[in-house]
């Protein structure tokens, strides 16, 4: 997956948060942190779950970096 499609979904937990400074507020860093996030198309994995719990798992750190975590789970697969 590029940097642009990880980029988007770091752009849609934004938009679920509500914005920027709000989405930093809630993982506990400054918004120049995420805005850097945003200018490099990446979370650090490290903070790919604090990202996925302030979206309530809607944005999952397998839509972050799947470089790192993997494609998601398939339904059935996070039920068990």
């Amino acid at each position: 997956m590029s940097n642009y499609w990880r980029s988007r979904k770091l752009e849609r937990a934004i938009k679920i948060v509500g914005s920027l400074s709000q989405l930093a507020d809630a993982i506990d860093v400054s918004p120049q942190v995420v805005q850097n996030w945003r200018s490099r198309g990446r979370v650090p994995p490290e903070r790919c779950a604090d990202v996925e719990r302030a979206t309530g798992g809607t944005v999952s750190r397998h839509d972050l970096r799947p470089d790192i975590f993997g494609p998601a789970p398939a339904p059935a697969e996070r039920a068990a």
